[in-house]
């Protein structure tokens, strides 16, 4: 299996290297919201009482880690429905491949891409704007990036392989993933202080929450924070669910 799924994480490295259009896409955005909304950010916290310690940067940057491996993540298996209607996965059935390897390849390869990414936006962060955090906190926060890519992706090709549909999966995705962006306080901290009870409360039961908040904790240094061990808790929690549901699929779906 091991064998299997390093040749599958091979070929998907391969692909997004050859046509590295949706890595581009996928960093645009974040990179956008730090040159174009980051500078509202730092007078929005200088100004305003109930935000999470630290400066803007360290505010905003581990958010934008979070919504660039949500979004690389979660869009991930419409490359599966597109290999689907051309054949390939068929291809895969014919062989003697893992078929849970087929999965922790494709996984594997979304987590590199959602790291890379991640990295190119604490660099900008560090050289352009005044980012202050510690080298363990940033480092921390890139592993739950990955956690949360692999995550996602799973989650994702299990749903693709269930729904078939590539004009059914970008609308149920997008539906789902806006509440939870909103929700999990990526861009303005869903704060006792600064939201009313019943929107906090909300925002307490999405998961996403615990892992912003964590990543938070891990840019401001606070290792030793009640956040960040939820968060990496809630984190470790959801991987295993994604993975065993990702893993059923495939075994199903490929037999």
């Amino acid at each position: 299996m091991l064998r299997d799924t390093w040749l599958i994480f091979l070929r998907d490295m391969k692909l997004c290297l050859r046509n590295p259009t949706w890595l581009i896409i996928g960093i645009m955005q974040p990179l956008l919201y730090l040159f174009l909304f980051g500078p509202l950010m730092v007078t929005v916290v200088a100004h305003t009482p109930g935000f999470p310690s630290g400066n803007a940067w360290a505010v905003l940057t581990p958010a934008l880690i979070v919504q660039t491996a949500l979004f690389s993540g979660s869009f991930a298996g419409v490359g599966l429905l597109t290999e689907y209607r051309v054949g390939v996965v068929d291809r895969f059935r014919g062989t003697p491949a893992s078929r849970s390897a087929l999965l922790f390849g494709k996984v594997l390869a979304q987590a590199v891409q959602a790291t890379a990414q991640s990295v190119l936006i604490v660099l900008v962060t560090l050289l352009v704007f005044d980012l202050d955090a510690p080298a363990s906190g940033m480092l921390l926060s890139l592993a739950m990036a990955a956690v949360l890519a692999i995550t996602l992706s799973s989650g994702s090709y299990a749903l693709a392989m269930v729904l078939k549909s590539e004009a059914a999966f970008p609308s149920l995705m997008n539906a789902v993933l806006l509440p939870l962006l909103l929700l999990s306080g990526v861009l303005l901290p869903v704060t006792a202080q600064l939201a009313p009870g019943w929107l906090y409360n909300l925002a307490r039961i999405n998961p996403l929450t615990h892992v912003v908040d964590a990543e938070r904790a891990a840019f401001r240094g606070d290792l030793g924070s009640t956040g960040l061990l939820t968060g990496s808790l809630v984190l470790l929690a959801m991987a295993a669910l994604a993975l065993v549901w990702g893993t059923r699929t495939f075994q199903k779906e490929n037999a």
